[in-house]
């Protein structure tokens, strides 16, 4: 039989209960957690315990009393608009000229999920995919009490979102620390499934750093704790506890054939979700860190296609050029095996471990190099190559183009003829989707017919942008210079 992860919106949608996302390649249901800020950052307390009941076997009840008063139940209603383009009307005409109108058709979805609250003054931490897009939040607490809620912030590399309301004297959540938790320890999931509000279930943590390859995003991190817990759809943005009661991360996803709990959930790390909060609230973008390396896991069969001299570890496939790792001194075919003194067995924990540092922050890299280790301090920069913290306008811009961008290779410009360009290496839901046929790959040499050297110039010409934008460029498996317009 095959088995399948279903990404969950964890909603309602038309009164029906639905699966948000189904992914056709790799199907997956998504859910998430949330988590507490105090003074900034949340506070840490040690790992769990649990205690027994007088009859005997374990008692969960004051970990539940501690929990469900900081989670939420979250309503939304999204607008979708579609549009009908009558036959005939020139492409440059409907996004240039002028006197048309494009009729639009309007539907109304709603849905639900969970969220954490994490600040006393109103932050809740949620999953993106449970507010994206939404002309409407509504937030109910525990107590039954209702509000508005407005976002202050999302990160779909992580599917994790920062709302606020306006409310004081709330019960925030207290976070332990994910790296310690251990496998086999009792856990609480605690959310809204079905619109079942304040639903508590037990299990154990059943592994951790688990990557099932279920964010599109190019960027995207999973390192999950994965437990048995059940998880169900309106989860989505609910609390993964210890047996304290205390934040150990956000629930994710399931691994079912139907959309439904038949096992296991996932879980981001309390730690990383601790980042993006803080993050979100200060700057409103993730400021993320990168090493600037393709990595892959080692295994038995790696470790004899390459001699390698070490059989556990993370294998670097490319140190990028001039990115942070080979700028330090790190080179392909080394094999890491701790960051800042924390041993690394996979990919998934590097992706965790860097994803909670910031553009400029050093980190102590140990490597193996054909049996000999080696120590490297790499300074990490932004996605970009440079050690600046990234703008929320210049974050915005590229969701709302729905593309994710990085400067080509001076390899890859000298392959196809050309002097300049940026290269597009993902494409999601946005104006360029919504408007164009344009794919990962695409070489952008051009906007609005002013040559385009690099990322910096390319954000700062599309900040200033309104209206009709003509992009030109190349693909590197295709012949010939290719256009595309859009209004933005």
């Amino acid at each position: 039989m095959k088995n399948f992860f279903v990404l969950t919106g964890s909603a309602i949608v038309g009164s029906v209960m639905t699966i948000a996302i189904l992914y056709a390649a790799n199907p997956q249901v998504f859910q998430k957690s949330s988590d507490t800020i105090e003074n900034e950052q949340p506070s840490i307390v040690r790992t769990a315990s649990y205690s027994d009941s007088p009859n005997g076997g374990t008692d969960f009840t004051e970990a539940a009393e501690k929990v469900m008063p900081t989670v939420v139940h979250i309503s939304t209603k999204t607008t979708v608009r579609s549009s009908s383009y009558p036959q005939g009307l020139d492409l440059w005409q409907q996004f240039f000229g002028e006197g048309w109108d494009m009729p639009q058709k309007e539907n109304v979805q709603q849905a639900s999920g969970s969220g954490v609250i994490v600040q006393k003054d109103g932050y809740i931490v949620t999953n993106n995919h449970v507010v994206q897009g939404a002309d409407e939040i509504t937030v109910t607490l525990h107590d039954k009490r209702e509000f508005t809620a407005k976002i202050v912030g999302t990160d779909p590399n992580t599917d994790l979102a920062l709302i606020k309301i306006d409310a004081n004297d709330l019960s925030p959540i207290t976070f332990a620390n994910s790296d310690e938790v251990k496998v086999g320890e009792w856990v609480l999931a605690v959310g809204n499934p079905f619109n079942l509000n304040s639903t508590v279930t037990a299990g154990i943590v059943s592994a951790k750093g688990r990557n099932i390859n279920i964010l599109r995003q190019k960027y995207a991190i999973e390192s999950f704790i994965q437990t048995d817990a059940a998880i169900n759809p309106g989860n989505s943005g609910g609390a993964l506890t210890n047996a304290n009661g205390d934040l150990i991360g956000i629930n994710s996803a399931i691994a079912s054939p139907t959309g439904s709990y038949t096992g296991y959930g996932f879980a981001v790390p309390s730690n990383l979700v601790s980042k993006v909060i803080y993050d979100l609230k200060k700057y409103g973008v993730v400021q993320r860190g990168f090493l600037g390396v393709s990595i892959r896991d080692v295994d038995s069969k790696l470790v004899q296609e390459k001699d390698l001299k070490v059989n556990s570890g993370v294998y670097v496939d490319a140190a990028n050029e001039n990115g942070a790792a080979e700028k330090a001194g790190i080179k392909t075919g080394d094999v890491i095996l701790e960051i800042d003194g924390m041993s690394v067995a996979s990919a998934s924990e590097i992706q965790e471990i860097i994803g909670r540092r910031t553009p400029g922050d050093a980190v102590h890299v140990k490597v193996d190099r054909k049996g000999t280790v080696k120590d490297f301090e790499v300074h990490l920069t932004n996605k970009d190559g440079n050690e600046k913290l990234t703008e929320k306008a210049s974050e915005d811009v590229y969701t709302k183009l729905g593309i994710t961008v990085e400067n080509a290779n001076s390899k890859m410009l000298k392959k196809l003829g050309i002097e300049n360009g940026i290269e597009v290496t993902s494409v999601d839901d946005g104006v360029i989707k919504k408007y164009t046929n344009m794919r990962k790959g695409f070489i952008i040499t051009k906007i609005d017919n002013e040559n385009i050297k690099d990322i910096e110039q390319f954000t700062k010409i599309i900040e200033r942008k309104s209206g009709g934008v003509m992009i030109e460029g190349v693909y590197p498996d295709v012949a010939g210079t290719f256009y595309y317009a859009f209004g933005i």
